[in-house]
């Protein structure tokens, strides 16, 4: 009997540090409930379908993965079977159908989500294992090289080692992790403004690049410096004024963005939940001046989520220009909060908005069925 298997792996909320992975910096993210499934059957051939019920099926013969993108979904489920391949995993042919729950487009990992739960149905049929820190170097590259999205790491190692009731403080250079207990006085709830803007794909890039360059106008000062990450807010301050505009604006966001996800994990830990909202607060404003990926439907949903009395903290949360924000409110406000946003969002900007459980929930994982 061929061996079937059930891969799951959710979604992710970033807490704070945003557009920091990128610079080799600091992290705060946890998964989320909302996940993809791949459930998989091993073939005694060389072919790979992946099926949706929203797309006709990808089919891929594993001795002639085709290496120019097609610009579609099937990117994704191409790219990995390709650096899976280049590991020196053994692969063999399977039927796969997904199914998924995460919302698409809304900053909440869907693409790192669809990635890791391929990489492990196909690792299990093939009865293979990759080292998880590996492996979510594996599904980063996939979408870098073979999607065109240059992605840091923290969605993929988020996914894979995420733990229930936890946030991740993650050094994205070292990958070093620690698991913080999210306090039980508090609920993360997110907010889908339900728009995305057109800018969003061609602007992450390009802020990628202006970080970049930055690094190399620094490095005239700071030779040491490898990444935005090794310029502390004191030699900032010092040397902001070789950068050009927008240069000096972009790097500012990251430097003082990476300062701040150390102090919201030990508010975290300590419970000191006012230091964690306004470190959100201060996330969002910076984001939103000097980073500039905010929109109008984010900062309307920041405030509206900040005139609430139960609100401990809120920020836009993924890449920007439409999507979600991150919550943090006292638990006994929380169903009285998303009545709150659903209600007066929709008031204010005609959009009725989707209102998720952003529970900190466990990693992704794959089983025999």
């Amino acid at each position: 009997m061929m061996r079937r298997v059930q891969a799951r792996a959710p979604g992710r909320v970033n807490m704070i540090g945003e557009h920091t992975d990128y610079n080799d910096g600091f992290v705060l993210p946890c998964a989320i409930a909302y996940d993809t499934r791949v459930f998989a059957g091993a073939r005694d051939d060389s072919m790979v379908t992946v099926r949706s019920r929203f797309d006709e099926p990808a089919v891929f013969d594993l001795e002639r993965l085709p290496p120019q993108r097609r610009g579609a979904w099937t990117d994704y489920a191409r790219g990995v079977l390709i650096e899976l391949r280049s590991a020196g995993v053994r692969l063999r042919g399977a039927d796969l159908q997904v199914a998924g729950t995460v919302p698409i487009g809304a900053g909440l990992s869907s693409s790192a989500s669809f990635e890791i739960a391929v990489a492990l149905a196909m690792l299990a049929i093939a009865d293979a294992r990759v080292d998880t820190a590996d492996l979510a170097r594996l599904a980063q590259r996939a979408e870098i090289e073979h999607v065109g999205t240059r992605c840091g790491i923290m969605d993929q190692f988020t996914v894979l080692h995420a733990q229930a009731g936890h946030a991740l403080f993650l050094d994205t250079r070292s990958l070093h992790f620690e698991q913080v207990p999210m306090p039980p006085e508090c609920r993360v709830v997110i907010c889908n403004t339900m728009v995305k803007h057109d800018l969003a794909a061609s602007a992450y890039n390009q802020r990628r690049a202006e970080c970049e360059q930055s690094v190399r106008i620094l490095r005239e000062r700071y030779p040491a410096i490898r990444a935005l990450r090794d310029v502390t807010p004191e030699q900032f301050a010092r040397a902001q004024t070789m950068l050009p505009a927008p240069l000096a604006s972009r790097a500012r966001h990251v430097v003082t963005e990476n300062a701040r996800v150390p102090r919201a994990a030990a508010a975290l830990r300590e419970h000191a939940l006012e230091e964690l909202g306004s470190l959100m607060y201060e996330s969002h404003e910076s984001l939103r001046s000097d980073y500039e990926v905010s929109c109008a439907e984010l900062d309307t949903m920041v405030a509206l989520a900040r005139a609430f009395d139960g609100t401990i903290g809120a920020r836009m949360t993924g890449g920007g220009f439409g999507g979600c924000t991150v919550n943090v409110v006292h638990a006994d406000r929380a169903g009285e909060f998303k009545t709150h946003m659903a209600s007066i969002y929709q008031r204010e900007t005609g959009i009725v908005p989707e209102i998720y459980d952003g529970t900190p929930s466990a990693g992704a994982s794959a089983i025999d069925e």
